[in-house]
């Protein structure tokens, strides 16, 4: 780029051609340029750039929903990566043509198979590569002289091993697939998931239980995406994207964000980083988008340990955290402190909408729930606001002086009056100094009607301010309700703790954006 050639200086900030039309640029010891000249130049390269840009989000972009897909180094031996692969796009339902392709069998699952994948009749948007490392470089040739648009390589054995052999035969890959234009996600990754078209391209047939929702994840570590994947699944929480960035050949972080930020589909980014190679590249990215959709991060290597693993693991260091913090700080990035706190907040971000102001107001069935709940939102600088005068008045004639009536609200005394609830609960959401409501309700076998009742007065009576809740029953009981709920854009949590600490990084975002 002409910023850093060794003969010119340019205030990336803008050039006025109008007004420094007759200023030079002067280097000591070199000649004098021009003003526009310079211009010309910078603007070029600056335009070669975003041009190189532009094709690598649209090679991703195809690779996400790809017309095709061919499976080199497919099976049907459950003993092989590439049997998986099959069964993953197979009983995911890809709607799209499949490609086995190995060159000892005429059909693998029922789908004819071929040779290689230049024998392959027709064109091929992605390719899924399941063999032995030494084999990768000339499947990536192939690919090219094909016109693939990306690849998906879960082959091991690259730059995450000791071997200095590993490294080298990554950049090898790498510079063959550069030129043609490909984009390769991996190598040693787990694959790629699109659960809106859906697609899976990965050795996990089970990624195609979770639901479809506007959440992205991408992730350095494809047991941390089991892990995450998993816990959407067991908490109904919808996934978009799933991305096992691997080894990171030409698809980093920086790539992904861009893509996702520019995806329709996915209306929050959820990351889990272990080490980035150039981690200033992201936060630009970042900084970009900033405001457009919130992209919360679960950064590990606190501990030594874990950033000796992070280099065994990816091939990069984990790097001072606080450093780091700081940074996604700077970038708009929200930090998280696990892979819980990850999906939750993305939950409540996908689902809620943003508050007003730091104002909560807890409504409990039980007191304890409630007081956990405000501990957290006062550590996490959440206000327990009084209430107006008008809600105060009006929740102390619905509720008896036998238990708290003021901000945390404990609705205990009111279990079998379920028009005392619905009016506590109506009169708080209605008040213009509470700008998010906390409701934590513990089943007991005196308040089973209360779930339902909420459910029908928040389904019915919602007001443009947050809701989250912690409504915690044994299995079968406020299932339907939760449901409901949830269907509406209320979100559940196991824990009044959780909710809490979904709701702080809620403020945080609208805080950041605004």
């Amino acid at each position: 780029m002409l910023d850093n050639h060794p003969r010119t200086k340019i205030d990336q900030s803008g050039l006025n051609i109008d007004r420094d039309w007759f200023r030079v640029c002067r280097v000591k010891g070199q000649n004098e340029f021009p003003l526009p000249w310079i211009a010309h130049r910078y603007r070029r390269a600056k335009s070669r750039m975003e041009g190189n840009m532009e094709k690598g989000l649209s090679a991703i972009q195809a690779m996400f929903n790809p017309v095709s897909v061919a499976v080199i180094g497919a099976s049907d031996n459950p003993g092989k990566l590439g049997s998986h692969v099959m069964r993953s796009l197979t009983e995911g339902k890809y709607p799209g043509k499949i490609f086995p392709v190995n060159p000892g069998r005429g059909e693998i699952m029922g789908i004819k198979t071929y040779p290689s994948l230049l024998h392959v009749p027709e064109s091929v948007d992605l390719s899924v590569i399941v063999l032995p490392a030494e084999s990768v470089p000339k499947a990536v040739v192939e690919c090219g002289e094909k016109g693939v648009r990306g690849i998906v390589l879960i082959t091991a054995g690259f730059k995450e091993i000791e071997d200095k052999r590993g490294e080298i035969l990554q950049r090898e890959i790498t510079e063959l697939a550069n030129p043609s234009g490909i984009k390769i996600i991996g190598p040693n990754t787990f694959g790629i998931v699109n659960l809106h078209l859906p697609l899976n391209a990965s050795f996990t047939p089970e990624f195609s239980w979770v639901d479809k929702g506007g959440i992205s994840l991408v992730s350095q570590s494809g047991g941390m995406s089991h892990l995450i994947a998993f816990l959407s699944l067991q908490n109904k929480v919808g996934l978009s994207k799933i991305i096992g960035l691997g080894n990171r050949c030409n698809v980093d972080f920086p790539e992904a964000v861009e893509y996702l930020i520019r995806d329709s589909q996915t209306k929050v980014i959820a990351m889990y980083l272990e080490g980035i190679d150039q981690p200033k590249r992201l936060m630009e990215v970042a900084e970009r988008g900033k405001g457009e959709k919130p992209i919360l991060a679960y950064k590990v290597g606190r501990s030594s340990t874990s950033d000796q693993a992070s280099q065994f693991h990816t091939g990069s260091l984990a790097g001072k955290h606080e450093v780091y913090e700081g940074a996604f700080k700077q970038a708009g990035i929200l930090t998280v402190g696990s892979s819980e706190e990850l999906l939750d907040a993305a939950k409540a971000l996908t689902m809620c909408p943003p508050p007003g102001g730091n104002r909560v107001a807890v409504l409990s069935g039980q007191a304890g729930p409630g007081m956990a709940a405000c501990d957290i939102c006062e550590m996490e600088r959440l206000a327990i606001s009084p209430f107006s005068v008008e809600t105060q008045k009006r929740v102390e004639e619905l509720l008896p002086p036998l238990a708290i009536r003021t901000n945390p609200v404990d609705m205990g005394p009111a279990w079998y009056d379920s028009e005392a609830i619905k009016g506590i609960v109506k009169t708080v959401l209605e008040d213009r100094k509470i700008d998010a409501v906390i409701l934590c309700i513990m089943f007991a076998s005196a308040n089973r009607s209360a779930a339902g009742v909420l459910a029908d007065l928040l389904l019915e009576r919602r007001p443009n301010k947050p809701i989250l809740c912690c409504l915690s029953s044994p299995a079968g009981i406020w299932d339907d309700e939760i449901k409901q709920l949830e269907g509406s854009g209320i979100p559940n949590y196991p824990t009044p703790e959780r909710a809490a600490k979904a709701l702080s990084t809620l403020y945080k975002f609208n805080k950041k954006k605004g």
